[in-house]
């Protein structure tokens, strides 16, 4: 794992575009999650859904006679592989969460996006506790101390080698 800091940095800081990834897998964080509970509990019955129906049959819209079964095996690889890389990026999420120093800033990033309210209703929560500009730069800080944390685990290159 190669690791593109600066020489002397024993702390990296996360750049714009991974402040703006980590902000998007935490958007997506409770799909991911529902996703995956539906997977574990229903798994034999998407892969059976996959054989039997027509789902496996469109994965080359090209081909006029698509080999059905290897479709659908093809079709129930992804599905696990999808899987897998849900689970890892929301127990990344997790790791990084717990490891913001602020405890504001955490539980506002905690409510926002782990436990999937909206912005609106997480300024109403806050609020009296905190401004409303005070609850934005906690979520801003929170989400930028997760990016840092996971550019110091190695997070963003092991992303993009996989993709």
């Amino acid at each position: 794992m190669a690791m593109a800091w600066g020489q002397g940095d024993l702390f990296p800081t996360a750049n714009e575009a991974e402040i703006q990834r980590t902000k998007f897998l935490l958007s997506k964080y409770t799909e991911m999650i529902a996703l995956m509970m539906d997977f574990e509990q229903h798994g034999p019955d998407l892969q059976q859904v996959g054989i039997d129906g027509e789902a496996a049959r469109r994965i080359d819209q090209d081909e006029l006679h698509a080999d059905k079964t290897a479709n659908a095996t093809i079709l129930i690889e992804k599905q696990r592989w999808v899987y897998k890389r849900y689970d890892f990026y929301t127990r990344q999420l997790r790791r990084a969460l717990g490891l913001i120093k602020d405890q504001d800033a955490r539980r506002a990033v905690d409510y926002r996006y782990i436990q999937g309210y909206t912005r609106k209703e997480t300024l109403l929560f806050f609020r009296q506790a905190m401004s409303d500009s005070t609850i934005r730069r906690k979520l801003d800080e929170g989400t930028e101390s997760m990016a840092n944390s996971l550019k110091l685990m190695g997070f963003f290159e092991q992303d993009d080698a996989e993709f």
